[in-house]
């Protein structure tokens, strides 16, 4: 279940500033699983833009383009990317005019994938940023046009901000929802969990939609249940409401396209979106009927021998006897809580709209959706349960939503079935809780965290008689509630014993990496030191920020050198110190290396203030959670320092120094040795030399650095002007690889080699176009290497040539000369489209 923080916000308060991770560690307090963090990954300056003009340009591959002027500034500003309020931008869209208000990403944004847009020539012009469409953005796959906001009903002024205009601004947290907990497929239940953990005041929806008017009879519907599973009807609740005069032609607002694609749902048309926003929000399934096509009433039934239906998916499905339809006089209009069918569908042409909201029977969905093949999200949802009292709320938030976007008009009388057996009470011995989680629980909080959940909680003889919740039909028993209790009143107050390790298990994982990464750097020539973790303020200030942003230091108490008081956030301060000393002892050619902890505290904390307990007697727990709460971070990094010549002058061999390449050679050894995968990216850090540093990544994130280190700091140290450093976060690169690493098999057929030259932006990183063309080219790509990155006569004043040496091989066959030719094309292609690479005659 994704879970978009507005959305959550509107149900139970959030503070200001809460994050995601501050959302997941609270609902991990309670049990649920945290999964990952979703978001647009967009970075801005994205705005509102005005098309003023444009010129249609056709080009000699057939394809015609737009030479635009669009304002992304009120006249006599600056633009948000620090331009001029007009800019020049090539548009190969055709779906827009003069007038238009559309999104404009400028130079410096950064769209999902990530793609960053710079100004760059294309056409023959300098196109100045982007105008995007919906796909580009990351609200749709609508790749055909541009977003125009006018069909969005959105009249913004120019130049304010798009990502937040849209929506683009949110985030979703995702949790694993284990079966037993299908409440927690749903905003409502997501929102209640949290509140449970943070004690955050908690706004049901439920209560919030007033359910319409029963009494009469919305449309006639029969539940007729002939064969139930196990003794259970197949449906107990249906609940029907009737909106006429809908317009589906009305687009989804910005606000839900943005929510229901953080939830992870694709925005199909606004009468299904709404629909889909109210299974999300309340955790009851909907489906809506064009009540037009529908022939007579509905019967809820079984199926027949013999029947089919052709569902939403357009696909014929012969029906199984067990299988529980919705039908009309005509026939089955849909498999019941798994999917509708496609004669009933709400449609372009559709005006009045039949809502159901209903409660079907677990087993028969469960049975249906494997059966059939249907996994759906209507699906999962009724086979863990859902809560049966929230349906004709749910149907009348769906008539309101349709009123409010779709220009409709509610009936109002709804229809309601409630066949819905009462729940029985679960008597609850006292002690009982307490013997089984084996902790002390007070009477007053065992009622109390029962009577959290939504739980009736009486008196009985002997213990307490509890009455679930409707919306929790996993508690059935006592120790379903005993578990309950358990949850809520904290898991940390279930002690924590340490087992006794049985001999001979020998290292861990994490360990057994950090000694492989060891040796393997000595096997490459580097001698292992051991530094102080003592280092100046200035050392932390130059070496623990890439940027020079301010950092915090742990002060030691009792330093030994008052000149060096602080703990050290990097490793590179005691390499460079050890490396002076060798070189004044006259060693000139180093390869050190080493791996310790670095010390990370988080800015505003005070450390190391707990009370040391005495010795005497075992450390409480409070004194021992205030030791453990005054240590700062502490990773465990590695680190390399490379200086003088890695190959000696000899005969007939000059000298080779240290330089970038050997730090960028022991980092692909670590890579080795713990069997992961880094990235080396353009980097900058102010204590490395410009243009010489790289910025090490494992999965997008950074670990780490490698580069020449800054030719005024080792002036300073005493050392060469070019000494090759690199330091990365072993752990961080230990916990993101869990893999195996293959060995792939030898080709056996001949290869075919071929060199390709493009010429490109002078600012696009080389290892970017050479990703585009590995991708491009395809499976036939065997190997790819930049020979040459040449600028100068010949090549486009702000342009670079690259070229790259291609080796082409097909495991079952040997390659033609044309099939390599035309994979390193696709490949080419592929950087063209990317980076506006062209191929250098």
């Amino acid at each position: 279940m994704r879970v978009p923080l507005s959305w959550l916000a509107e149900y139970v308060e959030l503070v200001p500033g809460t994050t995601p991770e501050d959302v997941h560690a609270a609902l991990v307090k309670v049990g649920l699983e945290e999964e990952e963090v979703h978001g647009f990954e967009l970075q801005g300056p994205i705005v509102v833009g005005e098309v003023l003009e444009f010129v249609e340009e056709p080009q000699s591959n057939g394809k015609t383009i737009r030479w635009c002027q669009v304002r992304v500034a009120p006249e006599g500003e600056t633009a948000a990317d620090g331009g001029d309020a007009v800019h020049g931008i090539v548009c190969g869209a055709r779906n827009f005019f003069a007038g238009d208000k559309v999104v404009v990403t400028l130079p410096g944004s950064v769209l999902p994938g990530p793609f960053p847009i710079a100004a760059r020539k294309t056409y023959g012009h300098v196109s100045d940023g982007m105008i995007a469409s919906a796909r580009e953005l990351g609200l749709g796959e609508d790749h055909d046009g541009i977003l125009r906001l006018a069909e969005l009903g959105i009249d913004a002024p120019v130049g304010s901000d798009a990502i937040e205009l849209l929506g683009l601004n949110d985030a979703a947290v995702e949790i694993n929802v284990t079966p037993d907990r299908g409440y927690a497929f749903s905003i409502r239940g997501v929102a209640r969990e949290y509140a449970h953990a943070t004690g955050a005041a908690f706004r049901d929806p439920v209560a919030l939609s007033a359910p319409a008017d029963a009494s009469g009879e919305a449309f006639p519907v029969v539940i007729a249940d002939d064969a139930p599973i196990r003794g259970r009807v197949g449906s107990s609740v249906f609940a029907t409401r009737i909106v006429r005069g809908v317009d589906p032609s009305r687009p989804t607002p910005p606000w839900m396209v943005a929510r229901l694609k953080l939830a992870g749902i694709r925005s199909l048309s606004l009468l299904i979106d709404i629909t889909n926003y109210v299974m999300l929000e309340f955790g009851q399934p909907m489906h809506g009927y064009d009540l037009d096509t529908l022939v007579g009433g509905i019967t809820v039934r079984r199926a027949r021998e013999g029947e089919t239906i052709e569902t939403l998916d357009g696909k014929q499905r012969t029906l199984h006897v067990e299988d529980l339809l919705i039908t009309d006089e005509a026939g089955p209009i849909g498999i019941a809580g798994v999917m509708g069918g496609a004669r009933t569908e709400m449609s372009d042409a559709t005006r009045n709209v039949l809502i159901e909201a209903a409660n079907f029977d677990t087993v028969s969905i469960a049975r249906a959706a494997r059966r059939h093949k249907l996994p759906s999200e209507a699906s999962r949802r009724f086979e863990r349960g859902v809560d049966p009292e929230i349906a004709a709320a749910a149907a009348s938030r769906v008539a309101q939503l349709m009123v409010d976007l779709a220009g409709g008009t509610a009936d109002p009388v709804g229809g309601l079935i409630d066949e819905t057996p009462a729940r029985e009470a679960i008597a609850l011995p006292d002690g009982y809780v307490s013997g089984l989680i084996g902790v002390e629980y007070t009477d007053a909080e065992i009622r109390e965290a029962l009577a959290e959940i939504g739980a009736r909680v009486d008196e009985a003889e002997g213990g307490l008689a509890v009455t679930p919740p409707s919306w929790r039909p996993d508690l059935t028993g006592k120790a379903e509630l005993a578990e309950e209790v358990a949850r809520l009143v904290g898991y940390h107050r279930i002690p924590s014993v340490l087992p006794v390790a049985p001999p001979g298990r020998g290292l861990t994982r994490a360990q057994r990496l950090r000694k492989r990464t060891a040796d393997v750097l000595a096997a490459g020539g580097g001698t292992e030191v051991l530094a102080f973790p003592f280092v100046a303020e200035r050392d932390n200030a130059v070496f623990g920020s890439a940027d020079g942003e301010p950092v915090a230091s742990v002060r030691v108490a009792n330093a030994l050198d008052a000149s060096r008081p602080f703990l050290r956030r990097s490793l590179l301060p005691g390499l460079i110190e050890i490396a002076r000393r060798n070189l004044s002892r006259g060693l000139v050619d180093l390869e050190l290396f080493e791996l310790g902890l670095v010390f990370l505290p988080e800015a505003g904390r005070a450390y190391g203030t707990a009370v040391l307990p005495a010795a005497a007697a075992r450390p409480s727990d409070a004194e021992l959670a205030a030791l453990i709460d005054g240590i700062p971070p502490q990773p465990r990094h590695v680190a390399v320092l490379f200086t003088g010549d890695v190959v000696e002058k000899q005969p007939g061999q000059p000298a080779v120094p240290a330089g970038l390449a050997d730090a960028l050679d022991a980092v692909r050894r670590i890579a080795l040795a713990t069997g992961g995968e880094i990235e080396v990216v353009q980097g900058r850090h102010q204590a490395m030399h410009p243009g010489r540093t790289a910025e090490l990544r494992v999965g997008g994130v950074r670990i780490g650095y490698a580069g020449e280190l800054h030719p005024t700091i080792a002036e300073e140290a005493d050392l060469p002007r070019v000494v090759a450093v690199a330091e990365l976060d072993l752990d961080a690169l230990i916990v993101a690889t869990d893999r195996t690493v293959e060995a792939s098999p030898l080709g056996t057929h001949p290869a075919a080699t071929q060199d390709l030259s493009l010429v490109v932006p002078i600012e696009t990183p080389a290892a970017e176009v050479g990703a585009a063309v590995r991708e491009g080219a395809g499976e036939l790509l065997e190997a790819l290497h930049l020979v040459d990155d040449y600028r100068g006569q010949g090549v486009a004043e702000g342009s670079k040539s690259l070229t790259f040496a291609l080796r082409f091989r097909a495991a079952d066959r040997t390659l033609t000369a044309a099939e390599a030719s035309e994979a390193k094309l696709a490949g080419a292609r592929l950087a063209a489209e990317r980076f506006g690479a062209a191929i250098r005659d």
